[in-house]
């Protein structure tokens, strides 16, 4: 669980750290995808008793707000300018 939850923050970093906004939103989506391997451990912690009903409905309320967060940032900069060096789609087409 760990793992996952480092994970989340980490591959938001990296993608920032990148040159593109493909490659931006490729690590968004990766941070996406350790949500839901998160969310899949905290169901399984539940199942075997490790934590309450309560406590899985508060968890899973977070990480629903953080996928969603996630998400809605990925389409802005999958749909914003090309950062600085970066080309276009539309000017590559002119070349």
């Amino acid at each position: 669980m760990t793992r996952a939850a480092v994970s989340i923050p980490s591959n938001i970093a990296e993608g920032a750290g990148r040159s593109s906004n493909k490659d931006f939103a490729n690590f968004l989506s990766i941070a996406i995808g350790s949500i839901f391997e998160l969310h899949t451990q905290i169901a399984i912690c539940e199942q075997i008793g490790y934590i309450n009903e309560e406590t899985t409905k508060q968890l899973e309320q977070q990480i629903y707000t953080l996928q969603q967060q996630i998400t809605t940032y990925k389409q802005r900069i999958e749909g914003s300018a090309p950062r600085q060096g970066e080309t276009s789609p539309t000017s590559e087409n002119k070349k």
